[in-house]
């Protein structure tokens, strides 16, 4: 089994935020940072780095293959990506939303904030897999999904968040068995 989750538009904000908004979100990203590593040792859940490394190639070797510029590896767009992954393996779910509801690009805003830039938007990928799932594969997956072959060939994007993790056993829509999910934000500021 194999399902992708459907592409979300990216959202495009032009604004500044106040400083307090700002403070609120460096609190937020801590607290979820935390939180993350404390889910992650608490369940059989483990990060497939090798995996993150292989879909980075494979993206940017379809972008150039496209004449499309390399997406640069982005530490906020890899945390944003990693608890998403770890949300959904734990609590057995498979979609763009949080479990509370909150829609993707507020995830990712809080870890890849907009402040300071009068430009910023954001999109993703999801896949899934039992037993394993390869970043050929994946690719695959997305590839052949209009959404999120247009999300992999966007000009705009500029960077990228992968976040690849085992969990096993995974419940829910998992049904139990030893899943890889893998979360891939894209991101453009300037």
């Amino acid at each position: 089994m194999a399902p992708i989750c459907p592409l979300r538009t990216g959202l495009h904000m032009r604004r500044r935020r106040a400083p307090w908004v700002a403070l609120a979100l460096a609190v937020l990203v801590a607290t979820a940072f935390l939180t993350e590593s404390a889910l992650a040792s608490s369940r059989s859940e483990r990060s497939l780095q090798p995996l993150n490394r292989r879909v980075l190639g494979a993206v940017n070797r379809l972008r150039a293959a496209h004449g499309l510029a390399a997406l640069r590896d982005s530490a906020g767009l890899d945390r944003s990506a990693r608890q998403h992954s770890l949300e959904m393996g734990r609590l057995g779910y498979f979609g763009h939303s949080s479990a509370d509801g909150t829609v993707f690009w507020r995830r990712i805003r809080s870890y890849y904030p907009a402040r300071g830039h009068s430009y910023w938007s954001v999109g993703e990928n999801l896949a899934w897999a039992s037993p394993s799932l390869s970043a050929g594969s994946a690719m695959k997956l997305w590839i052949r999904s209009a959404p999120h072959r247009a999300n992999l060939l966007a000009r705009q994007w500029r960077q990228i968040g992968i976040s690849a993790v085992a969990v096993v056993p995974a419940g829910g829509v998992y049904g139990g068995r030893r899943v890889a999910i893998i979360t891939t934000d894209f991101g453009v500021r300037r």
